[in-house]
């Protein structure tokens, strides 16, 4: 690496430093400034030309040996946006490298440009037990079917996230993982697996892919000096940085006499910058039980003043348990490292066996493992080391900020439930519920989701919302109505009394009276002897549906996945098959076709 006089913007004196310098580099930092120049083996100035002693240009041309150049593809499995926002800033710096790159949805990839492809980083979320998110289905199912082609040509990296409280952690990434290998591909990177606090590591398994891209990568490109940089004045809020935020206002939508506590929350952004739109979460993060963290600190017979290091950061060991650390989840891995503690052959039996483990850590937390299986050979510092952060809890955003600026709503059901004899509470939802009150502050960030956004204002919707999955669509319709848009709005909702469960009655009644709202039905389960739901009105109107969709309708469906988001898919398919003449496999497809244009949309959990 060698700078050249002739042409240079430099004087001669310059060059022969900036020479020196080079000469003395080691090979890595050779590679270091070959990525930050985007591939450079020599350098050759630009010419500089003047008029009024202002430079017109400083450009440099970085040249290299001719070899071929490197084409990455990163494709990306999302549902709530957090692999899509890596994979989108991991391509902005290969481009800033030189590499050619393209970035996608494995929704919007042809997969016949399989074929062609050379270098293929995959960054994949698992979605609920083990599955692919909605915006990978069929690019999985591709994969994984008989038309999937060979891929000994193709180089590839996999970085999974997931979440460890599940069964299934990251087995998306591990099934792509495998399947690429199995296809012929040649993996250059090992995969990584990533928890929810996937920054670090996800950092780490780049900056590998990188570094093994630029082996040996040669390339052309022009620098082009860059004007002074301006820095922003706003903040960037996000999971590393969360806003300190106040809530407004806090109202229970149930009636007396309800089974269920389903709270609007009101919380102000002024001045805070931050932006969403319709379809996006709020993400919050909470603080545990006092009660709960005071009988844990009791089972565990340590003393709550006792000082641990987290974080490089001294504080209480209460203050940990409170604040940082999570107590009411038992994950795989937090068991695991509970075992290294501990001789009791009970509890090394419940890890060994994957039905019993499942049926004990559901629905129970660190206070029951304490009680049954102590003691164990931890002191405060260990004990707090094996533990994993409180997750923020995110929301599907209730409000558009176009309708109430400076605010974010969010709907959040309550959860209390029994086992052993003993309450459990929602960490989040019952420190809204019974804790927080309008003054108090929360800490927050907005978390996008691309994969559930309003389509163009005079498309028709169709919405499936029962319970708090109606949240996102009171975002949509406020929107609509500021918007003054002119496209068809149509809502199923349910709960089980009409009553007292009929979250926003009177805003829903006054959308469809002023022609906002074009078409309500509702399911009120437990009213009637025989239950009736939200897929249940779906079938009654099967025809009118399939018209909808015939004109170009989006359907969405918000919120349980297992058994609500089930029904609701089986019904669509259904439908189609009975409204449109077709045969299962075509309902499929069409179904399928739906999801690839965007026109079936899901925010599940």
């Amino acid at each position: 690496m060698k700078l050249e006089v002739t042409n240079s913007p430099f004087t001669e004196q310059q060059v022969k430093q900036l020479n020196e310098v080079l000469a003395n580099l080691t090979h890595n930092q050779k590679i270091w400034l070959t990525g930050y120049l985007s591939a450079a083996v020599s350098v050759q100035a630009g010419e500089v030309s003047t008029e009024g002693n202002q430079p017109v240009s400083n450009n440099a041309v970085i040249s290299t040996p001719a070899n071929v150049k490197k084409h990455i593809t990163i494709l990306y499995a999302s549902q709530t946006g957090n692999a899509g926002g890596l994979s989108k800033k991991f391509g902005e710096q290969l481009k800033q490298a030189g590499f050619e790159v393209n970035v996608s949805s494995m929704s919007d990839f042809k997969t016949n440009a399989l074929k062609k492809v050379d270098h293929l980083l995959i960054v994949a979320s698992t979605h609920g037990e083990g599955e692919p998110p909605d915006n990978a289905i069929m690019f999985y199912n591709f994969l994984f079917g008989k038309r999937a082609p060979k891929l000994d040509h193709v180089k590839f990296a996999v970085l999974s996230l997931g979440d460890s409280s599940y069964e299934f952690f990251c087995k998306t990434g591990k099934d792509f993982d495998e399947q690429l290998e199995k296809l012929g591909a040649k993996r250059f990177v090992d995969r990584v697996d990533c928890d929810l606090d996937y920054d670090e590591p996800a950092a780490k398994w780049f900056d590998a892919v990188k570094e093994k891209l630029q082996e040996g990568e040669v390339s052309e490109v022009t620098v082009q000096e860059a004007a002074p940089t301006v820095l922003a004045t706003t903040t960037e809020y996000s999971r590393k940085n969360p806003y300190t935020a106040e809530i407004l206002e806090k109202i229970n939508l149930n009636g007396r006499g309800s089974n269920k506590e389903t709270i609007h929350l009101e919380i102000s952004l002024e001045n805070s910058g931050i932006t969403f739109e319709p379809g996006d979460s709020l993400a919050i993060f909470p603080t545990n039980n006092e009660n709960l963290v005071d009988s844990l600190i009791t089972a565990l017979n340590f003393n709550r003043d006792t000082k641990v290091t987290v974080d490089d950061k001294t504080i209480s060991l209460k203050e940990a348990l409170m604040d940082i650390f999570e107590i009411t989840v038992l994950s795989k891995p937090v068991m695991q490292k509970i075992g290294d503690y501990t001789v009791n052959e009970k509890f090394h039996a419940l890890l060994a066996d994957r039905e019993l483990f499942k049926q004990y850590t559901h629905g129970r937390d660190l206070l029951d493992v304490v009680e049954s299986f102590g003691p164990f050979s931890w002191d405060e510092q260990s004990f707090v080391n094996l533990l994993r952060k409180i997750p923020a809890r995110q929301y599907s955003i209730s409000s558009s900020l176009a309708a109430y600026p400076d605010e974010v709503h969010v709907t959040i059901g309550t959860v209390r439930y029994e086992v052993d004899g003993r309450q459990r509470l929602g960490v989040c939802s019952t420190q809204v519920a019974d804790r927080l009150e309008i003054g108090d502050k929360v800490r927050v960030y907005v978390q996008h989701n691309p994969n559930f956004k309003l389509p163009s204002d005079d498309t028709p919707i169709i919405m499936v919302g029962p319970g708090t999955g109606v949240a996102p669509f009171r975002s949509f319709i406020q929107e609509r109505e500021e918007r003054g848009a002119e496209g068809k709005n149509w809502l199923f909702f349910g709960d089980q009394h009409f009553m007292t469960d009929f979250l926003y009655q009177t805003e829903w009644q006054s959308w469809l009276k002023s022609g906002v709202l074009t078409k309500l039905d509702v399911a009120f389960s437990r009213d009637k002897a025989e239950k009736v739901y939200v897929q249940h009105k779906m079938q009654k109107h099967a025809a009118e549906i399939y018209e909808w969709l015939e004109q170009g309708a989006v359907f969405y469906v918000c919120g349980d996945k297992d058994s609500m988001a089930v029904d609701v898919h089986n019904t669509l398919l259904h439908i189609i098959a009975e409204q449109g003449n077709k045969t299962e496999e075509e309902a499929k497809a069409y179904l399928d076709n739906l999801r690839k244009e965007k026109r079936y949309q899901r925010d599940v959990y």
